[in-house]
């Protein structure tokens, strides 16, 4: 008996060796390839970056139409592997890195971000896709080799002028000083932004839901539009709205200029009929018609000028100069032990995975409940904005997923997320833990000292501390400041 048994426990030794042998093979035979001229073959940094995401082979369960092992196509191992082929793939994907790699071009703030994420908390490859494939095992110097690769590409792309070289790799970059801008369109945008002429009842402009004194926000569950009517979701701030990646929640407005012309004529927002109506009112305005004939030529009001010359208004709406940012050049008395403290534990816990850049999130989209059932627990019936992004492009991949909010000014910016369900810092720090993260629970200590680090992330104004703005501010162009 002792030697049956030490028989088949050879046998399948030996088999799953041969079965290990042959999956290294394919491996590495069908792992993706760099290009003959790509230039990441001359670069070091990308090029180890690339030999380790190769030999784990990421693409297999974070790429489409991979051409996957043997058993992936094994009835019982299938449902398994296909399980985790969806999972992998709402939680991430990987061609948009491998056509970096190829081209020699960085890839995006939030994809290095989700990345960095994912190595510093050692949680790829999972030991289910290991127990198969050993080689994958990251080591710590294959992990440093991406560490790094992420830094140079942020230092050499994305760095901010002024930060300071130790914080150049940083996943977050001080908002900039100024933004090219011109001065004479934004101050006309600046009038049509607090005109109440655009609105159907002439009772409503942009700053009724926009308030500049209110953080960019009108701090309400969701909007209230023309006669009292309310909106189905949270209003996004207008600050910093320049660095989004698109506009409103689901992406529909591809800039700030097709942003402005949406609320307009919506029948619960600002109610006006329609765009040609709204033209000819503002174009009946004397100093309206000569400032778009000088800047726009005769003739020339309706939809694309107006907003257009709106969105060069809303480029103004940066808010350099926060604690934070300060920090980031150099101060690095600008914040407490208790504020770095929190700023490593948002780090470290992942929200800085989809919280990064500049604005400190705007620039991908991201699943309401990645890690938890956010809209089961909510105990609310679902609306149709719960859709999220499949909402505007009909793919159901888009499914609950939502525009990443930039946390700039967050800390006067409540209540929180599009459905406006959190209503503290301290709650939506808890909930994004819950559901967005792997660390589902956060001790009081955690959740204050991210809350403190937060609160660093206001800023100025032009030059005015943004809790002193005052609701219709003037425009002041640079020599002016």
């Amino acid at each position: 008996m002792k030697r049956t048994i030490a028989g088949l426990a050879l046998t399948g030794l030996v088999a799953y060796g041969a079965t290990i042998a042959y999956l290294t093979h394919y491996d590495h035979k069908g792992a993706p390839r760099l290009p003959t001229g790509s230039a990441t073959w001359h670069d070091p940094k990308a090029l180890a970056a690339f030999n380790a995401f190769q030999e784990t082979r990421c693409d297999y369960c974070h790429t489409r139409n991979a051409d996957l092992p043997f058993y992936f196509k094994l009835p019982l191992a299938n449902q398994i592997m296909k399980r985790d082929l969806v999972t992998g793939q709402r939680h991430f994907r990987f061609e948009p890195i491998l056509a970096a790699f190829k081209s020699g071009k960085p890839p995006s703030v939030e994809q290095l971000s989700r990345i960095e994420e994912v190595i510093s908390q050692n949680r790829m490859p999972p030991a289910a896709y290991l127990l198969m494939h050993p080689h994958a095992y990251m080591t710590e110097r294959a992990r440093a080799d991406v560490l790094a690769w992420i830094a140079d590409q942020r230092r050499r792309y994305y760095a901010t002028p002024g930060v300071a070289p130790q914080f150049a790799g940083e996943v977050i970059q001080p908002i900039p000083e100024s933004l090219p801008v011109d001065w004479t369109k934004a101050e006309l945008g600046r009038q049509l932004f607090f005109d109440r002429r655009l609105s159907g009842d002439g009772k409503l402009n942009c700053a009724s839901c926009h308030g500049l004194d209110k953080g960019g926000v009108d701090n309400l569950v969701t909007a209230t539009g023309i006669s009292g009517q309310k909106g189905p979701i949270n209003v996004p701030s207008v600050y910093n709205a320049v660095f989004n990646v698109a506009q409103f929640w689901n992406g529909r407005a591809v800039d700030l200029a097709a942003q402005a012309a949406g609320p307009v004529t919506n029948p619960v927002e600002m109610g006006s009929h329609d765009w040609q109506g709204v033209a000819s009112l503002i174009a009946a305005v004397p100093e309206y018609h000569t400032a778009f004939e000088s800047l726009y030529g005769p003739n020339s009001v309706n939809e694309k000028t107006v907003t257009n010359a709106i969105a060069e208004y809303e480029k103004t709406l940066i808010t350099p100069d926060s604690p934070f940012d300060l920090y980031l050049k150099g101060d690095n008395n600008a914040i407490t032990a208790q504020e770095k403290r929190g700023y490593e534990r948002f780090k470290a816990i992942g929200c800085a995975g989809c919280h990064s850049g500049v604005a400190v999130g705007g620039d991908a989209y991201e699943v309401m409940g990645l890690e938890g059932p956010y809209f089961d627990d909510r105990k609310l019936g679902l609306t149709d904005v719960d859709s999220g992004r499949e909402g505007f492009t009909h793919a159901l991949e888009d499914h609950q997923k939502f525009k990443v909010p930039n946390l700039r000014n967050v800390a006067l910016t409540a209540p929180y997320f599009h459905d406006g369900s959190a209503a503290t810092l301290d709650q939506a720090v808890r909930q994004m833990a819950r559901y967005q993260t792997p660390y589902p629970t956060l001790s009081q200590h955690d959740v204050d000292d991210i809350v403190a680090f937060l609160k660093t992330l206001t800023g100025k104004y032009q030059g005015v501390p943004l809790q002193q703005v005052v609701a219709e501010p003037p425009l002041k162009a640079p020599d002016a400041q």
